[in-house]
C-alpha cells in the first residue's frame, strides 16, 4: 500500500492546487444553457474566468455575486437575490449553478435558506433551475468542487423511474477527462448501439466550436432533461474515483447500477471497458476497436525500449496523477516522486512508494534527477531550473494550443500517448557512442556491416 503523507509547511510555495469553486464551475460549464454564479468577491471570479479562457481559449460566461466587506459583514441575500434576477432578465439560463466562496463560506451564509426566500418571493423564476453547491476554497481541491457539484446535479435534478432502457448508459467523467477525451468515450460507447448521457458534457460546450450567435450562457452540453432521464438508465459507468459518489447519489435515488473505472487509459482498463459495453449491448466487440487494439500493442512494444527504467516525478490531481502513473509503470518506467492535491481512496492503490499531498515546491525537491518532469504549465520554471525534459498534462495548460482537444483515453489516445511521451524521451536522450570515438572531422564514417535477424 501506498504511504500517503502531507507537508507541514505554513504555507503553499508555487501552489499545485487550484481551489473547490473553480472545480465546481467548471463542472457547471459542461452543461447546457447553464451561467455559474460565483457567490463571492468579484476577484474569486476573475481569477477563475482568467484560467479558464487561458487554457480552453474561448469565451467563458461565469458571474459574481460580488461581495464587498459590507455585504459580507452583513449577509448576502441581496446579492444572491440581485444577481439571479439580472440573470433571469438578461441571459435567460435554463439553470444556474450557484458556487460558494472562501469569503462566504466563513461568513457562513444560509444561501439554501437565502433560495428558498427568493423563490418565495420571485415566482417568475420557476423556470430556472438553481443549483447551490457548497465549495469552501480554503478546504479541498479543484476535483472536490467537481466531484460536489456533479453529486449536488444528481441529487436535485435527476428523478427516479420505472422505466428502465437496456439501450441507455449513464457516463460521469472526472475533471481530469478534456472534451477531447469525453469525445472518444461517447464515439466508443455509440459504436456499440447504446446512447450515452454524460454528465457532465465538456465537450459539448468548450471543444472549440464555432457557434452561430453569441449567447451569455454555455452552448452545448447537458441539457436538464438528460439529468432528469438518467434514472431509466440500464447502468451508470463513473470514469475516475472522484465520480463514485454521484454514481452512488444516482443510486440511491433511482436504484441504477454503477460501475467505476480508476482510468481508461491502458491495455487492461481499455479491454474491461469495451468489453463490459459489449454485455450491455449484447454486440461483438466492433472492428476498428479490434485494429486499435492492435495497434496500441504494437506501440507499446515499439515504446517500451524508450520507457524502460526511466525515473519519472508527476504532479496532478489524485485521478490523474492515478491514471498517468499506473500507464507510466505500465510502460517500464519508475515513479521517482508523486505529489498531489487532496486525499483520495485511488492514492492507497498508487504505484509508487509514498504520494506527497503538497505543492509544486516539493515536487521540484524530490524530481532532481528524474528523467521528465509531468504536470501543468506552471511546472515549467522548475523544469528549466533542474534541467529535465518537461511534459505538459492536466489543467491548466495555457502556454501550449490544443489542450483541450488532446486524447489519452481509449485504444487509440494511450497510443497516441505513448508516442507524444515517448519521442520526448527520444528528443532528451543521451548519446551512446562516446566522444572520442566519434569521427574526425571531415573523415567519412565506415558504415557496419548488415547485420541479419533471425
Amino acid at each position: 500500500m501506498t504511504d500517503i503523507k502531507s507537508n507541514k509547511k505554513a504555507c503553499a510555495v508555487n501552489p499545485l492546487k487550484m481551489s473547490q469553486p473553480i472545480g465546481a464551475a467548471l463542472a457547471f460549464l459542461g452543461m447546457d444553457a447553464c451561467l455559474p454564479l460565483m457567490h463571492g468577491s468579484q476577484g474569486c471570479t476573475a481569477f477563475g474566468l482568467v484560467l479558464f479562457v487561458k487554457h480552453f481559449r474561448e469565451t467563458i460566461p461565469l458571474q459574481t455575486t460580488a461581495m464587498n466587506e459590507v455585504t459580507t459583514v452583513l449577509g448576502g441575500l441581496e446579492n444572491v437575490e440581485q444577481a439571479l434576477l439580472t440573470i433571469h432578465k438578461k441571459s435567460h439560463p435554463a439553470l444556474v449553478g450557484l458556487v460558494s466562496t472562501g469569503i462566504t463560506e466563513a461568513k457562513g451564509d444560509d444561501v439554501e435558506g437565502f433560495l428558498a426566500l427568493i423563490r418565495e418571493r420571485h415566482p417568475e423564476l420557476a423556470d430556472m433551475e438553481v443549483v447551490f453547491v457548497s465549495t469552501p476554497d480554503f478546504a479541498g481541491a479543484f476535483q472536490d468542487g467537481w466531484a460536489k457539484a456533479v453529486t449536488r446535479m444528481v441529487a436535485k435534478i435527476a428523478r427516479p423511474s420505472g422505466v428502465r432502457r437496456p439501450w441507455q448508459v449513464n457516463i460521469l467523467p472526472g475533471c481530469h477527462l478534456t472534451p477531447g477525451d469525453i469525445e472518444e468515450v461517447r464515439e466508443t460507447v455509440e459504436a456499440f448501439g447504446l446512447t450515452p448521457l454524460i454528465l457532465p458534457d465538456l465537450s459539448g460546450s468548450l471543444d472549440g466550436h464555432m457557434p452561430e450567435t453569441f449567447l451569455p450562457t454555455t452552448l452545448g452540453g447537458t441539457r436538464l432533461a438528460d439529468v432528469k432521464a438518467m434514472g431509466e438508465s440500464a447502468l451508470t459507468i463513473a470514469l475516475g474515483t472522484q465520480m463514485e459518489g454521484a454514481a452512488a447519489k444516482l443510486k440511491e435515488i433511482a436504484g441504477v447500477p454503477y460501475k467505476v473505472f480508476d482510468r481508461l487509459t491502458g491495455l487492461k482498463p481499455c479491454d474491461d471497458f469495451l468489453a463490459l459495453l459489449a454485455r450491455l449491448s449484447e454486440n461483438e466487440v466492433p472492428a476498428k476497436y479490434r485494429r486499435q487494439r492492435s495497434q496500441l500493442l504494437d506501440a507499446m512494444l515499439d515504446g517500451h525500449f524508450h520507457f524502460g527504467k526511466k525515473k519519472v516525478a508527476v504532479a496532478a490531481e489524485p485521478d490523474l496523477l492515478y491514471a498517468l502513473c499506473a500507464w507510466f509503470t505500465d510502460m517500464g518506467a519508475e515513479i521517482q516522486v508523486a505529489v498531489t492535491t487532496t486525499d483520495s481512496p485511488v492514492l492507497e492503490r498508487l504505484p509508487a512508494e509514498e504520494v506527497l499531498i503538497g505543492d509544486l515546491e516539493d515536487f521540484e525537491q524530490g524530481a532532481q534527477g528524474a528523467d521528465l518532469l509531468v504536470t501543468h504549465s506552471h511546472g515549467r520554471q522548475a523544469a528549466a531550473r533542474l534541467g529535465i525534459p518537461f511534459w505538459r498534462c492536466g489543467l491548466p495548460t495555457f502556454d501550449r494550443l490544443g489542450a483541450a482537444h488532446r486524447v489519452s483515453v481509449g485504444y487509440r489516445g494511450t497510443r497516441d500517448l505513448i508516442f507524444e511521451v515517448g519521442n520526448v524521451f527520444i528528443e532528451n536522450q543521451h548519446e551512446h557512442t562516446p566522444e572520442h570515438s566519434q569521427p574526425a572531422a571531415g573523415v567519412r564514417p565506415e558504415m557496419p556491416a548488415a547485420v541479419s535477424c533471425h
